[in-house]
């Protein structure tokens, strides 16, 4: 049995062993456990803090630029349309059942396996830093957010998330942003006050129609969405103030920062996001991890779904196996075979950079 086939058996394993074990986002402290008890047998202590691990190969060397192996081991809730048990992490067909399998479960051991390989070789042309974290189906602070600062310099990033093995090389970035119009109250049977409604239909407008100067190339034009909105007490007082709700999909583009300073310049509303800690991200098309991945046959596009690779500052690149599509559906599952796929195709691409 070759290396990579024994790394294959093993995360397959350990994947049936996390499927098996409860993982909502802020309570993986039990796959935090397995994922910690499986490195130790292969005599690697990972660091931790909270349900968020990491640690680096064996031979590292400061003076070297690290790579960043990254995925989670959190999972949403099972939908009421299960009609499996989501903890019995049975192969049927060739697909391993279980929640968490897709999203990201395939990812995670995979990312894990290539790890694996690379860990004790040396001369090296980069470092490894694999970083098992939590809170991801949540965007929480208590996940990879928590141990940036752990884990040093950091030259690119491969996020594990389930894009049937091509190569996600822009995501989105989001901002929620709570506008609020205001105006005076007066009656509304004389002319009185000053009708925030009417001073929030403006504002709205420039929402709907504005265009930002500079567009990505993989996404087009940044996309501004009105969501809510709420206004008025009762019938025949016009109302001082109305609040609304803006969905901005920020574009790698733009920083958040820039999009919400040239929306404040833009209308007289109050804005107040939400949060500017989900960033759009991308890398360079160009980039030699990017380019090792065109070269064993794999396509680029953009993605979507917000990842963390939105709490990064570094390039990253998301790929992993499973298929998006499945992720938080009814009887998820990876196809065993994904699975080899991606131990089989990170190692490759990674092989060509160090």
């Amino acid at each position: 049995m070759t290396e990579i086939e024994k790394l294959f058996d093993q995360a397959v394993t350990l994947l049936q062993k996390l499927i098996s074990i409860p993982s909502f986002s802020k309570e993986e402290d039990k796959t935090a456990d397995t994922i910690q008890e499986f490195m130790k047998s292969h005599g690697i202590t990972m660091h931790r803090k909270l349900n968020n691990l990491w640690v680096w190969n064996k031979h590292l060397d400061p003076a070297k630029p690290t790579i960043l192996l990254n995925s989670h081991h959190d999972t949403v809730k099972p939908n009421s349309g299960y009609t499996r048990d989501p903890y019995d992490a049975k192969i049927e067909d060739g697909k391993l059942y279980g929640l968490g399998s897709n999203d990201a479960g395939g990812c995670l051991v995979s990312l894990i396996a290539s790890f694996l390989y690379f860990y004790n070789k040396e001369n090296l042309k980069y470092n490894f830093c694999l970083a098992t974290t939590a809170e991801e189906e949540i965007s929480g602070v208590n996940g990879l957010e928590l141990i940036i600062p752990e884990l040093g310099q950091l030259d690119f990033g491969i996020v594990g998330e389930p894009t049937l093995m091509q190569l996600a090389i822009a995501e989105r970035g989001l901002m929620v942003l709570d506008c609020t119009a205001h105006g005076k109250a007066g009656h509304a049977a004389r002319e009185e006050g000053e009708n925030a409604i009417y001073n929030a239909l403006a504002d709205i407008e420039w929402f709907r129609t504005f265009r930002f100067p500079k567009e990505s190339e993989v996404f087009g034009p940044i996309k501004m969405s009105v969501t809510i909105i709420n206004a008025g007490s009762q019938h025949n007082v016009v109302p001082a103030s109305c609040v609304f709700t803006v969905d901005v999909r920020v574009t790698d583009a733009y920083r958040n920062e820039e999009v919400l300073e040239i929306i404040r310049q833009h209308v007289k509303c109050d804005v107040q996001p939400r949060s500017i800690r989900l960033k759009p991200s991308s890398i360079d098309k160009e980039h030699p991890i990017v380019q090792a991945g065109i070269a064993l046959g794999r396509t680029t596009y953009g993605s979507p779904t917000t990842s963390d690779q939105s709490l990064l500052d570094i390039q990253s690149i998301k790929v992993g196996p499973g298929d998006s599509a499945r992720s938080h559906t009814a009887d998820e599952f990876v196809y065993v075979n994904e699975i080899r796929e991606g131990i089989e195709l990170y190692i490759k691409m990674l092989e060509r950079l160090v």
